[in-house]
């Protein structure tokens, strides 16, 4: 068995492009079906989801601390570490996830309120909310196996699996909002329905393929005994990791109270231009997390200089790959637009966001570029605290400045996101050649496993 597979860029690469493209067209699909069904309806969902991916960045808090620890330990040659920092980390998940279906499921209805939402937008957004919210315990699991695959350099099953999801998710939408087969139009109870079967069908799909290809099994008493020493290791990396995260969804959440202000309208054009301009970054998406991968190794095997010089080269190429797609969507944002909606006042709102997403994307590029590799060097407070300035500081207080306060409307709030992008960014590139981060490695190098974590390991 093959428990670790040496590749390179661009090998770890392209499977995370088509990953990660087919997780984002799960919410594009989504959303363009809706639109011909209803636009309260597609913004209730945008909404919904804006909802349900601060819980999935709270998931993101085991699978990200484990990704790095793992790819160090690998890095490191600590295989068994690797492996039983796996089990842990499942298991972590799976509590998490659970507790957080509950909470969701019990009070979507109170967390819609912060919104402003009305009518049938209110009614929508509940009933996404609610089905999706009770089984997001799927999406802890999948995100933990996932990160697993790929931290060994599975990335090409992840992505395997990803697709039939799709498809999945794909069918049961279109057959809920047209009616087909014979099946009554079930609106967006159905395309909720068919996210569910869909992450199911992931799920069973990713244990068959972590067992098969790694030899992985997780027993019951992984669930009763977690390795006290991997939750401190996973959350001191996760936590901070993952509050970057958490920081931006809740100023996400107040920016788009903001908008709900404004309008249906733009509230509306917000979701579409969203969900276009995910094809901006979805390239350097797929190449950042690939870097992240390797620099992972290379830091877990003390090799500083090649992780610094790996870096910079994706960031040029992610930079460059951002600014080109915002320009190619920007010279065709009314055709593209007119896919999502026909109402003239969502079109005119949303063509300006287009191009100012030209100035807006590659600060993204250099944001999600370098946080992610100090990320996978173990430097994790201080994407941290500068995410919560600018977001709050620039983002937040722009938005309604520029937004509101200045008639700007949402252009406004697209300014603002832009300057929030480029401090962040500019701020990692000088943190990323200072060369601080190579303190923060997690893993010192090959070093004998404790005795103490040799009982708690599991031979293969």
């Amino acid at each position: 068995m093959k428990t670790v597979k040496q590749q390179s860029l661009f090998q770890i690469t392209w499977p995370l492009f088509i990953e990660i493209a087919l997780h984002m067209s799960l919410g594009i699909i989504a959303t363009l079906i809706l639109s011909y069904y209803s636009d309260s309806a597609a913004a209730a969902v945008g909404v919904s989801n804006q909802v349900l991916n601060i819980f999935i960045i709270l998931f993101n808090i085991t699978s990200v601390g484990a990704t790095i620890i793992i790819g160090q330990y690998l890095g490191a040659k600590r295989v068994q570490d690797a492996r039983q920092t796996a089990r842990s980390a499942f298991s972590i998940n799976l509590y998490i996830g659970l507790i957080i279906s509950v909470l969701v499921a019990l009070f979507g209805t109170q967390l819609l309120g912060f919104f402003s939402l009305e009518g049938k937008t209110l009614m929508y957004g509940e009933t996404f909310l609610k089905i999706v919210g009770l089984f997001l315990f799927l999406e802890a699991i999948s995100l933990t196996l996932g990160a697993i695959l790929r931290s060994h350099g599975f990335t090409k099953n992840a992505m395997y699996v990803t697709l039939l999801m799709n498809f999945v998710s794909a069918f049961g939408n279109v057959i809920a909002v047209l009616g087909l087969f014979g099946i009554p139009v079930l609106g967006v109870a159905g395309v909720a329905w068919s996210i569910v079967v869909a992450r199911t069908v992931a799920v069973v799909l990713l244990f068959f393929v972590v067992y098969r290809k790694l030899s992985l099994r997780f027993k019951l008493k992984d669930l009763i005994q977690i390795n006290r020493r991997d939750i401190k290791s996973i959350m001191n990396i996760g936590i901070p990791s993952a509050g970057e995260g958490v920081s931006y969804q809740f100023s996400q959440l107040i920016i788009t109270g903001f908008i709900a202000t404004i309008g249906e309208a733009a509230l509306s054009a917000r979701v579409y231009v969203s969900n276009i301009t995910m094809l901006c970054f979805l390239f350097t998406l797929a190449i950042a997390q690939g870097t992240q991968l390797l620099v992972a190794r290379q830091v877990g095997a003390q090799q500083f200089e090649a992780a610094h010089k790996r870096a910079l080269k994706t960031l040029k190429i992610a930079v460059f790959a951002s600014f080109v797609s915002a320009v190619a969507l920007a010279s065709f944002g009314t055709s593209i637009m007119s896919l999502f909606t026909s109402s003239p006042e969502i079109i005119a709102i949303g063509v300006p966001l287009l191009w100012a997403s030209v100035i807006l994307e590659p600060g993204r590029a250099m944001n999600i570029v370098l946080m992610g590799t100090l990320k996978s060097a173990g430097d994790v407070r201080f994407p941290v605290a500068i995410g919560i300035l600018s977001m709050w500081g620039i983002a937040v207080v722009l938005s309604y400045t520029l937004g509101l306060q200045f008639g700007l409307g949402l252009l406004g709030i697209w300014i603002a996101f832009s300057a929030d992008e480029w401090f962040r960014g500019l701020f990692a590139l000088k943190r990323w050649n200072s060369r601080k981060w190579a303190q923060y490695a997690v893993v010192k190098g090959e070093q004998h496993e404790p005795n103490e974590r040799r009982k708690t390991s599991e031979a293969v």
